[in-house]
């Protein structure tokens, strides 16, 4: 029996990249799922592969931007596993344009997907959590959490939201029982990139080189598991020259900027 085993775990963006691998990952487990997504049909089929008993996996499918809807899928997943136990905020957007061309609609897409759609469900989560002071939220953010990179304002600013607000929730909610794990991957060899939104807010569908030869998401995967299980606060997921980026932009922030300057984002 493993420490997951059971367990209701709901992964939201369940249905490729990071939250598909986390799926194989918890299944392997036997713990029981919630898998969340926009496409039913992928959900599908990330629940076939999972190869759970019927009444070990749910799929539910949403959009996490409908933050009015939170608390009603909340109520489902109760219907069925009576709690949730592990909340893992994986769902998000990125976007490819300079501030000065970028619409403040797409910024509010972002917004609304990467941060506002994780809290929604965290505040839907949270009184049953307390009320027991037992709990696991865990939320992939980025390393551009930490840094910034041009033509990805929004996402950026979306990633420095989630650390803040996190953060903050570790440090009210810790004294009873509650565990907080923020996720900081480098690139992650996913759909991210084709998903991007141009400033139009039309996805870009083509991909580049630094996400194809980025981490496994089954590697990331494994190791949200393993924080997990050690209750650790955060991890960095990120090869040698994205820490390194870190670390200049706490210790030497205007070497960092002038880094930047020197980058072309054209």
């Amino acid at each position: 029996m493993t420490q997951f085993e059971n367990k209701v775990v709901w992964i939201t963006g369940a249905s490729s990249g990071i939250g598909e691998a986390l799926a194989y990952t918890f299944a392997r487990d036997k713990a029981k799922l919630v898998l969340s997504a926009r496409r039913a049909k992928e959900l599908e089929r990330v629940k076939k592969e999972c190869k759970l008993p019927e009444g070990h996996i749910l799929l539910l499918p949403m959009d996490v931007s409908e933050h009015e809807k939170a608390e009603t899928h909340y109520q489902e997943v109760i219907a069925k596993f009576g709690q949730v136990d592990i909340l893992i905020n994986n769902a998000g957007l990125s976007h490819w344009s300079k501030i000065k061309d970028l619409s403040l609609e797409v910024i509010q897409k972002v917004m609304n997907v990467n941060f506002l759609g994780g809290v929604a469900l965290t505040k839907a989560v949270l009184p049953d959590m307390l009320n027991r002071k037992q709990g696991h939220i865990v939320v992939v953010s980025s390393i551009l959490g930490k840094i910034v990179t041009p033509k990805q304002a929004a996402y950026n600013a979306s990633k420095h939201a989630i650390q803040g607000f996190y953060d903050t929730l570790r440090a009210e909610a810790a004294p009873e029982g509650l565990k907080v794990l923020i996720v900081s991957p480098g690139a992650v060899n996913t759909d991210v990139a084709k998903n991007s939104l141009d400033r139009e807010g039309k996805p870009i569908n083509k991909s580049n080189k630094m996400i194809e030869n980025g981490l496994d998401p089954g590697f990331v995967a494994e190791e949200i598991r393993k924080a997990i299980q050690k209750n650790k606060e955060e991890i960095i997921l990120a090869g040698g020259k994205e820490k390194f980026a870190i670390l200049m932009k706490r210790f030497a922030p205007g070497l960092f900027s002038r880094f930047l300057g020197g980058k072309k984002a054209s």
